[in-house]
C-alpha cells in the first residue's frame, strides 16, 4: 500500500496563493519585464471570481478538467490557481504544438474549458467541433474572459489528497502523450522539497518565468508563490540571455528555471560582460544532460548560482539533486564526476537503481532508475495498463538507466526511451516515425538525436525508401509539418538501404548513433 503524509484532506494548493494574499497583500505577485502588474491582493481576487464564473457560466463541477493553451503570460497565473480554486484540474499543454497534438490532449483529458491566448485560441477553435467534452475556448482578453473576471468571488473547494491538480501530459514509447495524474498532495510535497534541498524563497524573492510554465517553470511557481515571491514573466513572453540580464537590476534574488541550453546560451549572451549580477540568485538547471566542461563555464561566468535536477513528469522536479554546495566543492576528489552526475536522491524520496527484476545492483552497475514518495504520480489518466508497469511493486519505473557511486550520486548512463531533447523541449522518437511512416515511400525509418552545440541535440531520421527512388526531403519535412510541432521535425534525413536489427528484430539505434558520429552535418 502506498505510504502518505497524511490521509485526512488535503491542503488545496489554492491556499498556498490564499496565504499569501492575507499575509503580503500589497507585495507585487506577478510582474510584466520591469512592472508590476499584480498584487496578492487582486490576484487572490482574480483567481475566486474567474473560478466562480468557470462554475456559475461554464457548469463546471469539481473534478472537470480546464485546460491551459497558453503562451507565458501574467494571466496564465491566474488561470491555473482559478482551476484548483474550484477543485477543478488543470491540464497545461505545451503552447509550441500542432493543432492535433491539441486535439488529441483535450480529447484524451475530456476538458470541458479551454483558456487559450489568442495566437492559440483560434487554432483550437477550429477543432473543437470535434470535441464533444470541450464547451468553451476563452481567450484573455476577450468578452468571455471579461465575464469570467466580473463573477461574484466563490469559496474555495474542499479536496482529497489524491484528487487531481494537475495533468501532465508525456508522450512516451507508444507514440501517443500519456496523462500522468498529479494530485494536490505530490505538487505540494514537491513544493516542500524545494525547500528541503533547492532554495530558501523569502516575500524578497523574484522567479523569472522564461522557460514554458507548461512544465518545470510553472511547477516552481508554486513555492514562490507559498512564500509571496513574485512572478516575473519577460515582455518577450520566452528565453533570452540578453533579454534576462537586463531583468535582473529590477528583481531582487532572482531565481529561474532552465534547459541546460538556457544556461549555455545565457552564458554566451553578448551582454553578460557588463550585466550586472549582484541579484542572481539561483538558476535551477534540469531536463536534460548538462556537459560538465559547460557547468564549469556557467559558474565562471555567472557565479555560485547553479543547482541541478533529476526528475520527470511522474515525479515532477524531484527525484535526485546536485546541490549549490556540491557545484562549488571544486577540491573534492571526484569533482568532475559529481558534476557529471545528478546528484544524491532528493529528502522525500527513496531511489534504487534494479536490473530486469526489480533486484537491487551493485554499486557503480547501471540499471533502472526506480522510485517511490509522495511526491510520484497517482498513475496515468484513463491508461490501467500503463499505470500498471509504470508503477509496478509500489515503484515508479523511470525507463532511464544509472548508477550510484559509493557516496549515493547518482549518474545517467543512457535514457532507455530514446528520448531526444533539443532547446528545452521533448522529443520522443516513435512520435516523428509514426508520422513519416505515412509516407507510400518510407518503408522503414528510425530516429535519434544527434548532439547540436546550441539546442542540445537536432533530430535526425534514419530512412529506408521502399523499391525506388528515396522520398524528397522536401516532402517528408512536409508531412511532419502538417502533423506536428515545428521543433519535432528532423533537421537532416540519412537515407540507407536497411536499418541495424538485432536477432530479434529490434533496431539497433546504438550503432545509428556511431555511424551519425561520423557523418557530417
Amino acid at each position: 500500500m502506498r505510504r502518505a503524509m497524511w490521509d485526512g484532506n488535503a491542503m488545496n494548493l489554492a491556499q498556498l496563493l490564499a496565504r499569501s494574499a492575507r499575509a503580503w497583500s500589497d507585495r507585487p505577485a506577478v510582474a510584466l519585464g520591469v512592472e508590476p502588474v499584480l498584487s496578492y491582493r487582486d490576484l487572490a481576487d482574480r483567481v475566486a471570481r474567474i473560478s466562480a464564473g468557470l462554475r456559475d457560466i461554464h457548469g463546471l463541477r469539481p473534478g472537470d478538467r480546464v485546460a491551459l493553451a497558453m503562451t507565458n503570460t501574467p494571466d496564465y497565473l491566474e488561470a491555473l490557481f482559478a482551476a484548483w480554486h474550484g477543485g477543478f484540474a488543470a491540464v497545461p499543454i505545451n503552447a509550441k504544438l500542432h493543432p492535433r497534438e491539441f486535439a488529441y490532449i483535450l480529447g484524451d483529458s475530456g476538458a470541458r474549458v479551454c483558456i487559450a491566448t489568442e495566437d492559440i485560441a483560434e487554432a483550437i477553435a477550429g477543432i473543437a467541433g470535434d470535441l464533444p467534452d470541450l464547451g468553451a475556448v476563452v481567450a484573455p482578453g476577450s468578452g468571455d474572459y471579461a465575464r469570467l473576471r466580473a463573477a461574484e468571488p466563490g469559496p474555495m473547494a474542499e479536496v482529497a489528497p489524491d484528487d487531481l491538480a494537475w495533468l501532465f501530459y508525456t508522450s512516451g514509447t507508444t507514440g501517443r502523450p500519456k496523462g500522468a495524474m498529479l494530485s494536490h498532495r505530490n505538487l505540494l510535497v514537491m513544493t516542500l522539497s524545494y525547500f528541503a534541498d533547492v532554495d530558501r524563497v523569502g516575500a524578497d524573492s523574484a522567479i523569472v518565468h522564461a522557460a514554458p510554465m507548461s512544465h518545470g517553470s510553472g511547477m516552481y511557481l508554486l513555492p514562490h508563490i507559498a512564500k509571496g515571491g513574485c512572478q516575473v514573466i519577460p515582455e518577450s513572453r520566452g528565453f533570452s540571455g540578453d533579454e534576462f540580464l537586463a531583468l535582473l537590476p529590477f528583481h531582487r534574488n532572482v531565481t529561474a528555471f532552465f534547459a541546460p541550453t538556457m544556461v549555455t546560451r545565457l552564458v554566451n549572451a553578448p551582454s553578460l560582460g557588463a550585466a550586472d549580477l549582484a541579484n542572481l540568485r539561483t538558476i535551477v538547471y534540469g531536463g536534460g544532460p548538462m556537459y560538465a566542461e559547460d557547468c564549469l563555464r556557467a559558474l565562471d561566468a555567472l557565479g555560485p548560482c547553479l543547482v541541478q535536477i533529476y526528475g520527470q513528469g511522474e515525479s515532477p522536479m524531484t527525484i535526485t539533486g546536485l546541490s549549490r554546495g556540491d557545484h562549488l566543492d571544486r577540491d573534492h576528489p571526484r569533482y568532475m564526476e559529481r558534476l557529471a552526475s545528478v546528484g544524491i536522491a532528493r529528502t522525500d524520496v527513496e531511489v534504487r537503481v534494479c536490473d530486469g527484476d526489480d533486484a537491487d545492483v551493485a554499486t557503480g552497475k547501471v540499471g533502472e532508475v526506480l522510485v517511490r514518495g509522495d511526491v510520484v504520480m497517482t498513475g496515468y489518466w484513463r491508461n490501467e495498463e500503463a499505470t500498471a508497469e509504470a508503477l509496478r511493486g509500489g515503484w515508479l519505473h523511470t525507463g532511464d538507466m544509472g548508477a550510484f557511486d559509493e557516496d549515493g550520486y547518482l549518474t545517467l548512463k543512457d535514457r532507455s526511451k530514446d528520448l531526444i531533447i533539443s532547446g528545452g523541449s521533448n522529443i520522443y522518437p516513435r512520435e516523428v516515425e509514426e508520422v513519416l511512416l505515412r509516407h507510400p515511400g518510407v518503408l522503414e525509418v528510425s530516429v535519434i538525436g544527434r548532439p547540436h552545440d546550441d539546442m542540445g541535440e537536432q533530430v535526425v531520421a534514419y530512412v529506408v525508401p521502399r523499391a525506388g527512388e528515396a522520398p524528397a526531403a522536401a516532402a517528408l519535412d512536409a508531412l511532419c509539418i502538417e502533423n506536428m510541432a515545428r521543433f519535432k521535425r528532423p533537421r537532416a534525413y540519412r537515407f540507407i538501404d536497411a536499418l541495424p536489427k538485432n536477432n530479434y528484430g529490434k533496431v539497433l539505434k546504438t550503432e545509428l548513433r556511431k555511424a551519425e558520429a561520423g557523418t557530417e552535418s
